[in-house]
């Protein structure tokens, strides 16, 4: 049987799908439609037409924006807000015809990572912490193959604590879209960073390690007072969870100074005398969201 995976995006939605040996056989993108019932047809449609080319039918997982609540069955927290109070996985089930399995999108991340990306080969129990650095900040655990979602089913929302060891110029931070202030997301995604850059109302950030290496100093002050902040952030989940590895996705894991810079950094905020944490780059890229979604299914529920 196949293994397919959606990554169900605010823009545009992604299918693939996996062989036994866990190898790519199919791919496609279409736009996402921005309405609930338009999300439903589209999935379908999609399974559909995958599992006709195949010549057979798959398992189906769903990387999402957010999550299902463990009280209510529905979708919550979803930055595509028309996802929020659907009861999706039954919705996608009656439309299919199987159950379908949901998670949050940097859980499929860290799944995908874990299994044969760079998360791999840390042993069968590793724990694997793996981040998305981008537009938002979000992040999902991994521990000995299976997904860690959490009694609550929030395990990995990490970018919606405060930053740690807040300077006095950072306190009390900028307010979040979660309705509080100074969450570590204010402070690393992509349009934070270009703001520190270039002042309020820029959102690109990929242009300043170029204008670092020209010689241009604010850019270069906001790249470094960016990865020590992550450095610090990434300090608390390592004395808190102490995983196998750490892996950046996202448009700002494209930057290679953070490979250099963080884990020099993090040492004088981490609770130990020795720190070997390895901070790697996702090696699937933006990718890793889809396999991941195809490996829901490979761990009992």
């Amino acid at each position: 049987m196949w293994r397919i995976g959606i990554d169900l995006g605010g823009t545009k939605t992604e299918i693939a799908a996996l062989d036994r040996a866990g190898a790519v056989r199919l791919r496609r993108r279409a736009p996402t439609p921005p309405d609930y019932a338009g999300v439903i047809g589209l999935i379908g449609s999609l399974v559909e037409a995958a599992e006709a080319e195949l010549g057979g039918p798959g398992t189906v997982g769903v990387g999402i924006p957010g999550s299902l609540s463990p009280a209510t069955g529905l979708v919550r927290g979803a930055n595509s807000t028309w996802l929020n109070g659907g009861r999706l996985d039954a919705d996608l089930a009656a439309r299919l015809g199987r159950p379908v399995r949901i998670s949050n999108d940097a859980n499929c991340l860290a799944m995908s990572e874990a299994a044969d990306g760079a998360g791999a080969g840390y042993g069968p129990g590793a724990v694997v912490f793996a981040v998305i650095l981008g537009t938002g900040v979000g992040a999902g655990v991994v521990t000995g193959g299976r997904i860690l979602e959490g009694r609550n089913r929030i395990a990995g929302e990490w970018s919606h604590n405060p930053l740690p060891w807040m300077t006095a110029a950072e306190h009390p931070g900028p307010r979040c879209w979660c309705g509080r202030h100074g969450c570590i997301e204010t402070f690393l995604c992509g349009p934070a960073l270009a703001a520190d850059a270039d002042g309020p109302g820029a959102r690109d950030a990929s242009g300043l390690p170029a204008r670092a290496a020209a010689g241009e100093a604010r850019a270069a002050a906001a790249l470094a007072r960016h990865a020590d902040r992550l450095a610090r952030a990434l300090a608390h989940v390592i004395n808190i969870l102490d995983p196998d590895c750490i892996l950046l996705a996202g448009g700002l894991s494209n930057m290679a100074h953070l490979y250099r810079e963080v884990p020099a950094r993090w040492r004088d905020f981490v609770f130990s005398d020795t720190v070997t944490t390895p901070l790697l780059r996702a090696r699937h890229g933006d990718s890793s969201g889809v396999l991941g979604a195809a490996r829901l299914w490979d761990a009992p529920a």
